[in-house]
């Protein structure tokens, strides 16, 4: 593969340095360092001009998927609902008030009350995150067709050093349950976006 292809091909696969290429706030010196450590490829200055073409050709052309994750944000609901329990388990049960997931060869269960988790306790559990809580983003349908977005909230979240225990984006919702310690700063932060 020619060096300006593996380069490319390394862009495609980090969308956040490349759209800080588009924004131009990269030092291609210390990047085209990083790629050429990360790729194994001993041609700094072929690296660099490859690094510099490549801005060329895409410059203006408005990936933006930041800007874009932002605005889809702005337009949303962001609420939070204490009291979530995620209960993994390799049984399937039948609730009424819980939401199910089936993965391979198990469950998630998110419980939101004491008694549905109460009733899925009653079989042997693999795992059980007690008393989270759950952010729940509300958005428009666009959100169906926008790639970035759930990488954007995640990276948020990720940079306040706040943990994602389960993850779900359905249609025009996204679950994000979190320990009930860090709701309120992960609510706080995304609605932050929303007023920007």
């Amino acid at each position: 593969m020619k060096i300006s292809e593996a380069v490319r091909v390394y862009l495609k696969n980090k969308p956040y340095t490349l759209e800080a290429l588009e924004k131009g706030i990269v030092n291609f010196s210390a990047l085209a360092r990083t790629i050429q450590k990360d790729t194994g490829i001993d041609n700094y200055h072929a690296i660099k001009a490859a690094l510099r073409r490549y801005v060329e050709e895409i410059r203006g052309k408005g990936l933006g998927i930041e800007k874009h994750a932002q605005s889809i944000l702005k337009g949303s609901t962001i609420t939070i609902q204490s009291g979530v329990s995620v209960v993994i388990t390799y049984k399937d049960i039948d609730l009424e008030r819980s939401s199910k997931i089936k993965l391979n060869d198990y469950f998630v269960y998110l419980a939101y009350d004491r008694q549905e988790l109460e009733r899925i306790r009653k079989y042997s559990s693999i795992k059980v995150h007690e008393d989270a809580s759950a952010i729940i983003i509300h958005s428009e349908d666009r959100l169906e067709s926008s790639p970035g977005f759930v990488a954007f909230v995640a990276s948020l979240l990720a940079e306040q050093n706040i943990n994602i225990i389960e993850f779900i984006s359905c249609y025009t919702e996204t679950l994000l349950v979190v320990s009930k310690g860090d709701a309120l700063k992960g609510h706080e932060l995304l609605m932050g976006i929303t007023y920007k």
